[in-house]
């Protein structure tokens, strides 16, 4: 099993949301290195933070799971849509998305400031300076340090 953390903007997408929802698409990644660890090494049941980013307090707010893997993301091909990409051809995708599953929101955010605070997480993606990534991996030691925040 793999861990990651992935980022939406709650005023776009939300934890509040993928709980009503249930399911969704994660469509959207428009970067080459996020699509590639969805693409080639997310797989079925993969555990994932969900991180609310661009708000007032940006932090972990639940967890989510992957229930499908990589698929063509269908709103690169959609004109009328704002991740639309010309370039991209449905018979040669070049972006692609994961289902994900909601699993818990967390009963506070474990914010970004929070996260920097402990040396167990300073070689985190997240908490490197200049890191923008929407999808990045979690170490399972990591992982387990996150969770154990909640309980502090």
């Amino acid at each position: 099993m793999n861990y990651w953390l992935m980022k939406s903007e709650p005023n776009e997408f939300s934890i509040d949301d993928l709980e009503r929802k249930t399911t969704e698409p994660w469509d959207g990644v428009r970067n080459y290195q996020a699509r590639n660890m969805m693409r080639d090494q997310m797989q079925l049941d993969d555990q994932i933070f969900f991180y609310h980013s661009n708000c007032d307090v940006p932090g972990i707010v639940g967890r989510m799971t992957v229930v499908k893997t990589a698929y063509p993301d269908p709103t690169a091909f959609d004109p009328n849509d704002a991740h639309y990409d010309p370039k991209s051809d449905p018979e040669k995708p070049r972006w692609y998305l994961v289902d994900v599953g909601f699993v818990e929101k967390f009963s506070r955010t474990i914010s970004l400031a929070e996260l920097k605070q402990h040396s167990a997480l300073s070689d985190m993606s997240l908490v490197k300076k200049g890191n923008r990534l929407s999808v990045m991996p979690v170490t399972p030691t990591q992982w387990q340090f996150i969770l154990n925040l909640l309980s502090s």
